[in-house]
């Protein structure tokens, strides 16, 4: 008797653990896509970043984790066609006023849970890693079991990227890069 109880017991835990029965999903690093825009007080730039590798796992109708590393030495930018003008806010994107991509290559965004609020449509919610400074974010997104796409609003004063941001210095004038930038992202899954 005390053996069943122990396995009914058990059985019972088993069955009301999310991550038992999740399904995991792994993206497709070849499909899927980030698009970075900056803002500043007298324009903007986009360019990509690319991903290095990434899942979403989820448990009946809710995700309950997930994790996406992106490659930060791959940023490039698309809205400059002057080569070297393009070359030079590429290189300082990743130096250390802005990224540092030599001494932290990748970012990080874990997921710790997706509440579905729609068809197809969740709140999700995490940490974000970027130059080893991590914190929290939320943001909405659209997924199922191919894509997973949404806008990610990131405060880089958060992770000590300071470069001609108001939260560090005063008088910037029209110089000053607002210190929120957009990744709009589009993940595929295999």
């Amino acid at each position: 008797m005390k053996k069943l109880t122990t396995l009914i017991i058990a059985l019972g835990l088993l069955a009301t653990s999310p991550s038992l029965f999740a399904q995991k999903s792994e993206m497709s690093v070849t499909d899927s896509k980030i698009t970075w825009t900056g803002k500043k007080v007298t324009g903007s730039h986009t360019g990509h970043i690319k991903l290095l590798s990434g899942y979403l796992e989820k448990s009946g109708e809710d995700f309950v984790s997930g994790k996406f590393v992106v490659d930060m030495t791959s940023i490039s930018n698309q809205d400059i066609d002057d080569a070297e003008t393009k070359a030079k806010l590429v290189g300082h994107l990743k130096s250390d006023d802005f990224f540092g991509v030599d001494k932290y290559p990748t970012a990080t965004l874990v997921i710790e849970n997706g509440e579905k609020t729609g068809a197809d449509k969740y709140k999700f919610t995490g940490k974000m890693m970027i130059k080893g400074n991590t914190n929290p974010v939320s943001f909405d997104a659209t997924a199922d079991d191919k894509t997973f796409e949404g806008k990610l609003v990131v405060d880089r004063a958060k992770y000590d990227v300071r470069y001609g941001s108001g939260s560090f210095f005063d008088n910037l004038g029209d110089k000053m890069i607002y210190d929120d930038f957009e990744l709009d992202f589009m993940v595929t899954f295999e």
